[in-house]
């Protein structure tokens, strides 16, 4: 069996994609489908409080799951990346990877990353569509005057003051998905009727 198409070619050209298990087979025998949620949405919109509620929802019902948060992945894999257009992609580049291999292993892999370019998030979601693994878009929509009162991290005020450059929705762009899977409007909808809504969409399509 040929190795799964990549989004880039890898700089070596001295590897060979080693088979295992199969997909198919790791599902059947873990008895769970594996699946990325990708939250999308400005800064202070709600995507990891909502991440956070839904993967504590999924462990509770004995589900597989696990949340990369975009401050923390930060932390580590991807401290030596800064804010630039570049580096965004970048982030989101191996992030996606990340999460496509984490999803890999039939657990629901859930994505809080504000990934505020439309090729981005079609590149993520190409990362796991070239290993057929599943991908979910999700809109976390809230207005920017709403996430502005919110402010948690006062991230807003700094860029209102300049003290932040290349701050989305501020001094940089956000480009709104286009066609989520869901939608979710957090300045209408509580962070539980939120997860209500995504786990009836998992259940639905047999996610979980």
């Amino acid at each position: 069996m040929s190795a799964p198409h990549s989004t880039s070619e890898p700089v070596s050209k001295n590897i060979v994609w080693h088979e295992g298990v199969s997909q198919k087979q790791r599902e059947e025998l873990v008895g769970q489908r594996g699946v990325t949620i990708w939250f999308t949405g400005l800064s202070a919109s709600g995507k990891s409080t909502l991440a956070c509620a839904l993967e504590l929802e999924l462990l509770q019902r004995g589900k597989r799951a696990f949340r990369l948060d975009g401050d923390n992945v930060r932390f580590g894999l991807n401290k030596d990346l800064g804010f630039s257009p570049k580096d965004r992609e970048e982030n989101i580049r191996r992030v996606g990877e990340v999460a496509k291999l984490v999803a890999s292993s039939c657990t629901t892999t859930l994505t809080a990353f504000i990934s505020p370019y439309l090729a981005d998030r079609a590149l993520a979601r190409k990362i796991h569509e070239d290993s057929s693994i599943p991908f979910l878009e999700v809109f976390v929509d809230a207005p920017l005057e709403e996430v502005e009162k919110r402010d948690p991290k006062g991230l807003y005020a700094k860029a209102r003051a300049g003290v932040i450059k290349e701050f989305t929705g501020i001094s940089a762009p956000y480009e709104a998905p286009e066609k989520p899977e869901l939608h979710i409007k957090t300045n209408e909808t509580s962070i539980e009727e939120g997860v209500a809504h995504i786990v009836a969409y998992l259940e639905k399509n047999n996610f979980i």
